[in-house]
């Protein structure tokens, strides 16, 4: 009996020793604090944790501050969980030329990649990471240059607060050929990185574009801060019912616009999902060594607009989008 319990003894040490060893110590990058959008994939981020704690680990999320110095904070956050030796790294390739390198240095360092909301499945394959967990942000685009089309636009606006950024010139471009494909026209309106976040510059940017060409009769937004402003803008240009407003992603005052019918369409990405299943398929992958033949993980594009807007705010109610 006594050898029996000598034997279970060390049989749950070297248990114990096995999952500490294996336990994934993961960290997230993401958007600044006073971004909604990172605010729900902060919401998925929590939801995941409970699971990855459960088996000895640990998620740690890195956000920028702000947006003023885009790349190189960027960079600086994907060095910081270098140095923090974590098994696994959850991270949106936004700006390739500057983040590639050190996205192909955590590689090399032995930590498991997941690219997340930006880069896509031939970025993620091109620099080692396990998988890409977000939208084919070209093919939402377009989604909604084509959605614009078949709803009678003719010249759409793609406005981009964060020109230059991988995501989210192909989301624009993605529109233009959208609505090029439907008969009309597309162009982007490129607002320095500086003016996002800043209400009251972004409105007036989109007014005076609307002012300077009075035949633009659709305007969309890369996120839904933004859609906030643009909808202030097409109000004092007196556009109102003239120039319908679509926009990436969502928040309530653009679902409340869309139920009131002042806005046309949100494209949903499902940011919760981006994040909850990044996180957990990575610290899988770490803790048990498993794998998914789907390759990338696509949450999206889905239009939300007046056929689904009941639906759409019950998935709200419950935090889910």
């Amino acid at each position: 009996m006594k050898l029996v319990k000598t034997l279970l003894k060390a049989t749950a040490v070297m248990a114990l020793m096995a999952t500490t060893a294996s336990a994934a110590t993961i960290a997230v990058i993401g958007g600044s604090n006073d971004d909604a959008f990172w605010n729900i994939i902060k919401k998925g981020i929590d939801d995941a944790t409970p699971a990855v704690v459960a088996n000895g680990g640990s998620v740690n999320y890195l956000r920028l501050v702000n947006y003023d110095n885009f790349a190189p904070d960027v960079v600086q956050l994907i060095q910081t969980a270098i140095s923090m030796k974590v098994d696994g790294l959850v991270i949106p390739d936004w700006v390739p030329e500057a983040e590639d390198p050190a996205i192909k240095q955590a590689v090399e360092a032995g930590i498991k990649v997941i690219l997340m909301n930006a880069g896509g499945a031939d970025k993620a394959r091109e620099l080692g990471a396990i998988n890409y967990v977000g939208s084919d942000e070209y093919v939402a685009g377009q989604a909604g240059g084509t959605y614009f089309g078949t709803h009678g636009q003719k010249n759409v606006l793609c406005v981009n607060t964060l020109p230059g950024t991988a995501n989210i010139e192909a989301r624009c471009k993605g529109v233009i050929d959208g609505i090029t494909a439907a008969g009309g026209k597309g162009a982007q309106l490129p607002l320095p990185s500086t003016s996002f976040g800043d209400p009251t510059a972004v409105a007036e940017a989109i007014k005076a574009e609307m002012i300077k060409d009075d035949t633009i009769d659709g305007i969309i937004t890369i996120s839904a801060g933004d859609a906030d402003s643009a909808a202030i803008a097409i109000e004092q240009a007196g556009k109102t019912g003239k120039a319908m407003l679509g926009t990436f992603d969502m928040n309530q005052a653009g679902l409340d616009r869309i139920k009131g019918g002042t806005q046309l369409f949100a494209i949903d990405q499902q940011p919760y999902l981006q994040s909850y299943l990044a996180v957990s398929l990575l610290a899988s992958a770490i803790d048990f060594g498993t794998s998914l033949p789907t390759f990338p993980v696509l949450t999206g594009p889905g239009i939300v607009d007046a056929s689904n807007i009941d639906a759409t705010l019950s998935g709200v109610a419950k935090g889910a989008r």
